[in-house]
């Protein structure tokens, strides 16, 4: 029998906004979920030259493939620029040590289709740089930190773009007080120092982490030292460089310390992150704050048996709500875990890395949720060349299957997202009416291989306003 699936969905007809009202109505359906899928998508050092050791993480890029860097390998023994394909074909795009440019940081898509990055040394003083590449692999370099004296050096973090299109970043060293700096700068390489920490006792020094763009304009981001306690901070920055301390860790018993990761923005508002130590295990936590300042604990690393330790990343908010990351340490095998936590504080080991030489180990970066709706990430230890992995994590989302979960504008076109069952007929449809005769169908049918199935409907922002469907066929 057919089952359809509304969305009541109003469309403006401007490419600024979508407002969506989903009616969802179920037949007495059961969806079971099956377990966790972990793959190794790719082995470093499998070829001569290749890149080896991804600390960063991966970018998914608009055509559809991922992004990253390595720290060390490449011709130059200086790390890499790479791209790989959701099943796991790799084309090394750049190989640093030319130039003086060296050990690169995560990378970001500009609007502009290119992607930007940092890194750590190089660049004409030899304390890092900003540069950007096409997805060709055309490498320009934008930046040398140190000149002035008073600039920023060796920034840890990639950048993030904010909604003038201007870059922000931080690097952990240099400023005023050699402590660490914001930075602004343009896509065509127009620098601008914005903040200088002062460290000890009344801010933050050392920033590690990237930054963060709320909805008001306001960037978010941690500090590794600093503050009253000396441990760490979270701190709010205007694009103009006004600086406000939210948070100084240590402020209570078993609080974290030493965040050397970003926080992100949840779908409530609020900020969540990690810090690499501290808790009543002193392996780490995870929080949550408001953008006033509202600051909770929501868990302590180490509570659980094969639990992750010591967490160098941060969070990923998935198309479920909850929030997916890595463990460097710490899961059954003592190699690193990937856990998932909900916005209340409720906690899952997902995953440990195994023991075997083919199994990634230690991963230190963020995981990317891919269109398809599984994880990816690096693992900068393990593999066969123990050097490093790219894996991806297929994980039971939460809503279950046949529940839309994502509509999104893309240019002029409509992207809906749903988590779908395998081998079930999908089709979206469209009509213009809040009481339909008539439903339109928009592009053709998809037999759904079980993952997250994203649909796009072409041109579908410049239809009048109307509402949308899945058609699905058993």
């Amino acid at each position: 029998m057919d089952k359809r699936i509304r969305i009541g969905l109003a469309l403006a007809r401007t490419p600024c906004l979508i407002v969506a009202v989903i009616l969802l109505n179920f037949t007495g359906r059961v969806f079971t979920a099956s377990a966790q899928t972990e793959t190794n998508l790719y082995t470093f050092g499998s070829v001569p030259n290749d890149g080896k050791v991804p600390y960063a993480g991966l970018v998914q890029g608009s055509d559809g493939n991922f992004y990253g860097t390595t720290y060390s390998g490449g011709t130059n023994n200086h790390g890499t620029v790479f791209r790989i394909s959701p099943s796991g074909s790799k084309t090394n795009l750049h190989t640093f040590g030319d130039g003086n440019v060296n050990f690169a940081n995560a990378l970001v898509q500009g609007n502009d289709g290119n992607f930007y990055g940092t890194t750590y040394q190089g660049g004409t003083n030899g304390v890092g740089s900003v540069f950007r590449i096409s997805p060709a692999g055309v490498y320009t370099n934008l930046h040398s930190f140190g000149s002035p004296l008073s600039d920023g050096r060796q920034p840890f973090a990639a950048l993030v773009q904010g909604s003038d299109s201007n870059f922000y970043g931080t690097t952990y060293f240099g400023g005023t007080n050699s402590v660490g700096t914001v930075f602004r700068i343009s896509l065509a390489g127009n620098y601008t120092n914005l903040y200088s920490f002062a460290g000890f006792p009344n801010d933050g020094a050392n920033p590690q982490a990237a930054l963060v763009q709320d909805s008001a304009g306001n960037f978010y981001g941690t500090t590794v030292a600093g503050g009253t306690n000396g441990i760490g901070t979270i701190f709010r920055i205007s694009p103009a460089g006004n600086e406000t301390n939210l948070h100084f860790f240590g402020d209570s018993p078993n609080d974290g310390q030493g965040p050397t990761a970003a926080v992100v923005q949840g779908s409530d508002g609020n900020l969540y992150g990690t810090a690499y130590g501290g808790g009543s295990n002193n392996v780490g936590t995870i929080f949550r704050i408001s953008p006033s300042g509202n600051y909770t604990s929501l868990y302590t690393f180490g509570s659980s048996p094969g639990d992750g330790n010591f967490i160098g990343a941060g969070l990923a908010q998935g198309s479920d709500g909850n929030f997916y990351g890595t463990a460097i340490i710490g899961g059954v095998n003592h190699q690193g875990a990937v856990f998932r936590i909900s916005p209340g504080g409720s906690y899952t080991n997902l995953y440990s890395f195994s023991a075997s030489a083919v199994d990634g180990h230690q991963p230190n970066a963020a995981l990317v949720q891919g269109i398809d709706g599984s994880f990816y990430g690096t693992a900068p230890a393990g593999g066969t060349n123990n050097v490093g992995t790219v894996f991806r994590l297929t994980v039971p989302l939460s809503p279950p299957a046949n529940q839309i979960s994502a509509v999104e504008l893309a240019g002029t076109n409509v992207v809906l997202s749903i988590p779908s069952v395998a081998t079930e007929i999908y089709q979206l449809q469209f009509t213009s009416a809040m009481t339909p005769t008539n439903w339109i169908n928009q592009g053709g049918s998809i037999t759904s291989s079980g993952s997250l199935l994203t649909v796009t409907n072409l041109g579908g922002a410049l239809l009048p306003q109307g509402f949308y469907r899945f058609d699905i066929t058993p």
